[in-house]
């Protein structure tokens, strides 16, 4: 009885064997002929298409992202310029920059981001009505502390998404400098402030055209760029052709990031020439950054002149080429120095 059994499962052994062997001869005689195909479970399927990611430019730097990252909504932040303020804590990680003049002899920046979530942003000032009209474009989470009356009406006039360092308790105070130029906060809390404050997770703004590689552009020689704002007040490009982008330079010194001691560079400057006059006895102005004039946009070692508009505050700021053409920037980050007619700007 039990070599029966035995006999029994031996030939079940076989026949499993040789239906084994006979399928695995037609699968390589089938891929001799090309004619073999991977079936897979449509639940790898469905991942694998989930983790594809597709692949864009930044619309604010022209970096390549991952298209979801298009799903956040914009931050601009108001920095404080003041000698007393520096250095900046993370606006190495802005794509763009502006700096624009306050009330004499100082000037301030505003830090537009997109794809950068930096720990530490600061430190945070006040607003005044022309970084609002600036910042407009973009639609954006606006991150400031305070600012003018006419700042304010501003702000509420154009329905923007603030963050008041006044009323919000996302800010600390750094014990390494003094207030008022020691306000700082984190992405991390500007996201949560976004929820918590109930506004819109997405943004409708405006971006800008970029080349797909970096591209060279004809004009005078532009290595070494000076902004004179005033006589206490200058900015300054020095530009590497190494590594082909400028360091910054602000009141003779090198300028740095707070958060990691890296050194602010640009890939674009934008020279954008605006008109001005002082309308109070603080020393306020009214910088008219909507209208239009004439700029200079630097890259890659050169200089040439071009035009901007702007129609109105809503209305995104155009940069446009000798042919009226919209400039199509080089990949990176972009500064744009708004300045008064009649600044002194030296470009060699």
């Amino acid at each position: 009885m039990k070599k029966s059994k035995l006999a029994l499962l031996l030939i079940i052994l076989f026949i499993l064997s040789s239906v084994v062997t006979y399928g695995i001869l037609k699968i390589k005689d089938k891929s001799s002929e090309g004619d073999l195909t991977l079936i897979m479970p449509d639940e790898e399927i469905k991942d694998i298409e989930e983790n594809k990611k597709e692949i864009i430019q930044s619309p604010f730097s022209g970096v390549e992202i991952e298209k979801e990252i298009l799903e956040k909504r914009p931050v601009a932040v108001m920095f404080d310029n003041h000698p007393r303020a520096r250095w900046q804590a993370g606006l190495s990680k802005a794509e763009i920059v502006y700096e624009l003049p306050a009330e004499e002899p100082y000037t301030r920046y505003i830090g537009i981001y997109l794809i950068n979530d930096p720990e530490v942003i600061g430190p945070v000032r006040s607003t005044r009505p022309y970084f609002v009209e600036t910042i407009v474009q973009y639609d954006p989470l606006y991150v400031r502390c305070g600012g003018s009356e006419d700042g304010k009406e501003y702000v509420r006039r154009y329905g923007i998404a603030d963050i008041d360092g006044l009323t919000s308790s996302a800010f600390w105070r750094s014990k390494n400098k003094k207030a008022p130029h020691n306000l700082y906060i984190s992405m991390e809390n500007i996201r949560k402030e976004q929820t918590k404050l109930n506004y819109s997770k997405n943004g409708n703004y405006y971006g800008y055209n970029f080349n797909e590689k970096d591209t060279d552009i004809e004009g005078q020689n532009g290595e070494n760029i000076i902004i004179n704002y005033n006589k206490s007040n200058s900015t300054k490009y020095i530009y590497d052709s190494g590594q082909k982008v400028y360091e910054r330079y602000k009141d003779g010194k090198l300028h740095i990031d707070e958060a990691d001691n890296t050194t602010i560079k640009a890939k674009n400057i934008i020279i954008q020439e605006v008109t001005s006059k002082i309308i109070d006895n603080e020393g306020r102005k009214k910088i008219n950054v909507v209208g239009s004039g004439k700029a200079t946009y630097i890259t890659d070692g050169k200089a040439k002149d071009i035009t901007w508009r702007k129609r109105s505050a809503n209305d995104k700021t155009t940069y446009y080429d000798e042919l009226g053409v919209e400039l199509t920037f080089n990949p990176g980050v972009t500064w744009i120095q708004v300045v008064p007619t009649g600044t002194h700007i030296e470009i060699g």
